[in-house]
């Protein structure tokens, strides 16, 4: 790739923009708050593909999606006509997502913008199969009419490359990355009574938020000292309930969703991230988990077993098995050494890996040579 060249915009494309782009706006948003600190001449520009999540609800969301993807259209065609070398880097999921970004790619095509798209979907070839023949060629047209493609991990590497007929150099891995919190970290070292258990994401029955609440009922885990927190948005209520059915309410609190100064105050006094997802491309909160030190409970979904060394860095537990849940859960609470050493590695995994000025140095590589 080039390194010398100085110049041009990036059109950094999201569903929500960085505010309400959900994961997708958390990981662009770290990565251009690191390269920010770089003047190498490249402008970056993010473009809201989509609209704040919350103007689903609302009956003029067709109308307000519309406008919003118009908009963006836009902005590519005036960053394409202006004397600046251009591309754009187009984020993209499943369903709605691959529609509006079919509309954005063709467009691109169609006014010459070159542009890489950058896959964050949990099952992307799921969401390619289930479409009609029609829409296929369309997504087919749209991933081979890229500049680059970029995903979580080593399995959609070789699925969308196999499935799409892609070239295997055409398709780029590049994992998940987050922020070092740095002197945060010392706030986990606080004396404690009892053991701080920590999950963050939508509260989901994708997310194994069932089988969480479910494992920690259990009676293995009904005398020792633990207390957990549930943090996201999602079914709060139906949750709440179940805690309650099950007699651990008292012990379990949701606050909801959570800005950024929070997910960090929360990591910095948890001892436990958990999160036993049934689908993941490749959870920010998992990384988040390893940046601060936390032992990390997750399930072998999308990337994970490319980032958890289990035994070393982590645990790792089948999805949907509530019993093999609350025995890890169990082993961590009553272990305070074996948290201790799980830490550690994942601290150690984290600067190893999965550093976000690690993940700019080859973003901003790839920007530079497509530029």
């Amino acid at each position: 790739m080039r390194t010398d060249f100085r110049g041009g915009t990036v059109l950094v494309v999201i569903p929500g923009g960085l505010e309400h782009g959900g994961g997708i706006g958390r990981q662009m948003g770290y990565f251009l708050r690191v390269q920010g600190a770089h003047n190498d001449g490249v402008a970056y520009r993010v473009v809201d593909s989509r609209g704040p999540w919350f103007l689903g609800s609302s009956p003029l969301y067709v109308f307000w999606s519309a406008l919003f993807l118009t908009n963006a259209m836009a902005r590519l065609l005036w960053a394409r006509l202006s004397s600046r070398p251009c591309v754009a880097h187009i984020n993209i999921t499943g369903r709605g997502s691959t529609i509006r970004k079919v509309v954005l790619a063709t467009f691109a095509r169609a006014i010459g913008l070159r542009y890489l798209l950058h896959v964050h979907d949990y099952d992307y070839a799921d969401e390619y199969r289930r479409r009609g023949r029609w829409m296929q060629k369309q997504i087919e047209q749209m991933f081979r009419g890229a500049a680059k493609v970029v995903v979580l991990g080593s399995r959609d590497q070789k699925l969308l490359s196999s499935l799409l007929q892609l070239p295997p150099d055409k398709v780029m891995v590049l994992h998940n990355a987050v922020p070092d919190p740095g002197l945060e970290l010392k706030a986990a070292h606080a004396p404690k009574t009892a053991c701080e258990l920590l999950f963050l994401g939508h509260l989901s029955a994708r997310k194994g938020v069932p089988e969480l609440l479910q494992a920690l009922a259990s009676p293995l885990l009904k005398s020792m000292a633990w207390r957990a927190t549930l943090a996201g948005g999602g079914s709060l209520d139906e949750f709440r309930e179940l805690a309650e059915r099950l007699g651990i309410s008292e012990r379990v609190s949701f606050p909801g969703w959570v800005d950024e100064a929070n997910v960090k105050a929360l990591s910095a006094k948890a001892d436990v991230l958990v999160l036993p997802s049934h689908a993941e491309g490749l959870a920010m909160a998992v990384l988040e988990g390893l940046s601060f030190g936390l032992v990390v409970i997750a399930t072998p979904v999308g990337a994970h077993t490319e980032v958890i060394e289990p035994g070393l860095s982590g645990l790792l537990v089948p999805a949907g098995d509530v019993v093999a849940l609350a025995d890890a859960l169990a082993r961590v609470i009553d272990d305070e050494g074996l948290r201790e050493r799980l830490g550690t590695g994942a601290r150690r995994r984290f600067l190893e890996k999965f550093d976000v000025r690690g993940y700019r140095d080859r973003l901003a590589l790839l920007h530079a040579d497509l530029l």
